[in-house]
């Protein structure tokens, strides 16, 4: 039982997405394609948003984001205590400084309490990361914003498509979107963008992402190779109109284990926030006996995973920071005992019944 398998998303989808590479491979437009724009103005719809702008990566999305929204050197950015450590590494490597905020139980966002403490006058960038595919309380986190003048950057590399209380991604400043493999809209490399309504941000992130370039060889700023490749943007365009069935999908397999996991052993199965439509880029439970379970049932054949198991505060890169162990509880309670199940569109009911099982089997057996 693999945590992720991407067999059944590409069923149907490669020889259609062979012979658009073939057609390329005979255009020779392998930079900058058209298939780029087309894709750019397709996720841009997607998203209710009026402009995209495609990259290399999400991190790449991410960094250019925060440049191209005014970030400056040594500006003080709050983000989320649990993350992945991208999040942290486009603040350090746009110049600013990254202030690690604790999660809320809910949903293991940004707690808006928290960042109303935390927010000083050195503050000027908020990175909620919509993580495990639940956006955060973007209605609470945006009040707290407008009265602070603080902007928001959104890290939804895990969020595609997901809504809450009338949000949907893209409704800060801009969001920063990954497109690798295993996400819910997945490329078949490295692949990311951003999105947002303000067109000079769109601007300047496009020649961000060309060595700065406004015209051909007009540098207007520092910049970098992070574009978006045109065979990655072909794939992504054949997989766009199917992401919204993956994510049905997502939510069905998602509602079958809050079904059959209800009460057994000391598992804290994932909440869903009030007026919250996730879409599940990963179902996390949470154990005391993390390790021995995901020992057991690796035993068996079922792949699990830990997303993730060192808070990025307490990682060598930011130990500078000064933060120490105990600073944030909820994150680092989270990091210590969340254990991610398979997930993935084309997941069949016998292989949830077989996770299910085997975890009911592990305590029974206790």
């Amino acid at each position: 039982m693999p945590f992720l398998s991407l067999r059944p998303v590409h069923e149907g989808l490669t020889e259609p997405i062979l012979r658009s590479i073939k057609d390329l491979m005979e255009t020779g437009a392998f930079t900058n394609g058209p298939a780029v724009a087309e894709f750019e103005q397709a996720f841009a719809r997607y998203c209710g948003r009026t402009h995209c702008v495609g990259v290399s990566s999400g991190l790449d999305a991410l960094r250019l984001a925060l440049i191209a929204s005014g970030l400056e050197r040594g500006d003080r950015v709050l983000v989320p205590a649990q993350t992945f450590v991208a999040t942290f590494e486009a603040v350090t490597q746009s110049g600013g400084i990254p202030v690690p905020v604790d999660v809320s139980e809910e949903d293991y966002n940004l707690d808006p309490a928290a960042v109303a403490v935390a927010v000083d006058e050195r503050t000027r960038f908020m990175v909620p990361v919509h993580l495990y595919g639940q956006l955060a309380d973007m209605n609470a986190l945006d009040g707290i914003a407008r009265r602070n003048e603080i902007v928001i950057v959104e890290d939804a590399a895990q969020a595609h498509g997901a809504r809450r209380d009338g949000w949907g991604v893209g409704g800060g400043k801009a969001a920063a979107f990954s497109f690798y493999p295993g996400k819910n809209l997945g490329a078949i490399g490295d692949a990311g963008a951003l999105v947002t309504d303000d067109a000079r941000l769109a601007d300047t992130a496009t020649a961000l992402r060309e060595h700065g370039q406004i015209a051909k060889y007009r540098h207007a700023y520092e910049g970098w190779t992070a574009r978006l490749d045109t065979i990655q943007a072909i794939v992504l365009l054949h997989k766009l109109p199917l992401l919204d069935a993956w994510n049905d999908e997502r939510r069905s397999i998602a509602a079958a284990y809050s079904d059959l996991l209800r009460g057994v052993g000391d598992l804290r199965l994932p909440s869903v926030a009030p007026r919250s439509e996730p879409v599940w880029h990963l179902y996390v439970v949470r154990t005391g006996r993390r390790d021995d379970l995901a020992a057991f049932l690796r035993d068996r054949g079922i792949q699990t995973g830990v997303h993730y198991p060192d808070p990025p505060p307490f990682v060598p890169p930011y130990a500078h920071l000064g933060y120490p162990r105990g600073s944030f509880p909820v994150a680092e309670a989270l990091a210590a005992e969340a254990l991610s199940l398979p997930i993935f569109p084309g997941m069949t009911e016998a292989q949830i019944v077989s996770v299910t099982s085997a975890i009911a089997a592990f305590y029974s057996r206790a």
